[in-house]
């Protein structure tokens, strides 16, 4: 027979069911479904999904003071450890010789972070604080890492949904980035084609690009040091070629690793009473209108470019300066294969690209700067 203390502890379980709850369990799952059916950002979507699922169980010991949840949380969320060792990962698989190639590239990368700033000033207007408006605008960059970095620091309250915000859009990049584009673009500049460079970038510019990188936003930009430096630490590493055994464990099994503890660590903060709040879908409807107003702001600031050199730019790459690297520029390339098939703007556009993945960096480390805040 069932003793009276696990009928209670039954009971207890039932009735901490909430309906804030089952609708964050609904939520786990569309997120799986996300991940598994469309291949969404499966990597983090299925861990998120995981850990959100498990953080609204009742009585689940894993989001004890001891549990395994909270743990993970508080060693590597609370810390800034996570994002900084997968930015180790994230430079040691980027390849900045389109951008080596083509300096002034930087610009669109630039440009693409124009959208944080706005989105800054529009979250104000709307009654946010200073911390939580910058932490809202950061998911412009579209850049996972870096928002999981400045919103742990300026507003880790509301690090779940401006996570699922970032990693959301992310992987809608193919879906969200077209319809700017065509919107902003004929179809005759989507056709333009653009001549390689027959310049060969050596091997030594490219040991020395990381560390003077390093150095020069170190300088300017304190606050983007930790960012900025493990990004381009693992990029050294990669372009040395003098530890492959640490570049190969950075971008696959560390990496991969991180990726796991971090998506469990962030879905254990969608907790259903503190997640399902009016302030969660100003952060989900503000995040998208920085992604729109990071990418159309890239693909004006090309068109200008494209003036000024007499047509030798095509206004899509400017899209490819937010920082979802690469899957930016490979829209890019679609987009222009879409109007004419021999046109081949992949390595412009990851020019552009790995330019709009510092500049997110930067752009974060101005935000913190700003708002008086530090690692």
């Amino acid at each position: 027979m069932v003793d009276q203390e696990t009928i209670a502890l039954l009971m207890k379980g039932i009735n901490g069911v909430t309906w804030q709850a089952v609708v964050m369990i609904l939520v786990s799952l569309a997120l799986f479904y996300l991940a598994i059916v469309k291949d969404y950002e499966p990597l983090l979507l299925l861990p998120i999904g995981a850990g959100c699922l498990l953080a609204n169980l009742p009585l689940s010991p894993l989001m004890g003071e001891h549990g395994m949840l909270r743990i993970l949380y508080q060693v590597g969320v609370e810390n800034e450890l996570y994002p900084l060792l997968i930015f180790v990962g994230i430079g040691a698989m980027t390849d900045f010789g389109p951008l080596l190639e083509n300096p002034k590239f930087v610009l669109l990368g630039a440009a693409g972070q124009f959208g944080i700033f706005l989105t800054l000033i529009l979250a104000l207007l709307l009654g946010f604080s200073q911390n939580e408006a910058a932490s809202i605008g950061i998911i412009g960059a579209i850049d996972g890492p870096t928002s999981i970095y400045v919103s742990g620091i300026l507003a880790p309250h509301m690090l779940g949904p401006i996570t699922v915000a970032a990693y959301s859009y992310m992987s809608l990049v193919p879906i969200i980035m077209p319809p700017v584009i065509h919107a902003l673009t004929s179809k005759e500049e989507r056709a333009i084609r653009m001549a390689y460079s027959q310049r060969k970038i050596s091997r030594r510019t490219r040991i020395m690009f990381p560390i003077i990188v390093t150095a020069i936003v170190g300088t300017l930009v304190p606050f983007a040091t930790p960012l900025i430096g493990m990004l381009m630490l693992g990029n050294l590493m990669k372009e040395s070629g003098a530890v492959e055994r640490l570049t190969k464990a950075s971008s696959n099994e560390i990496a991969n690793m991180v990726t796991l503890f971090l998506g469990l660590a962030i879905g254990s903060t969608m907790v259903g009473a503190d997640f399902l709040k009016t302030q969660t879908l100003f952060i989900l409807i503000l995040g998208l209108l920085a992604f729109g107003i990071d990418c159309a702001a890239g693909v004006l600031f090309a068109k200008i470019l494209n003036w000024l050199t007499g047509g030798k730019v095509n206004p899509i790459i400017g899209a490819a300066g937010i920082s979802a690297f690469p899957m930016a520029a490979r829209v890019c390339q679609r987009l222009a294969q879409q109007e004419n098939f021999d046109n081949f703007l992949l390595m412009h556009a990851m020019g552009a690209n790995a330019a709009g993945q510092v500049a997110s960096v930067v752009a974060g480390g101005v935000l913190l700067a700003l708002m008086g805040a530090g690692g």
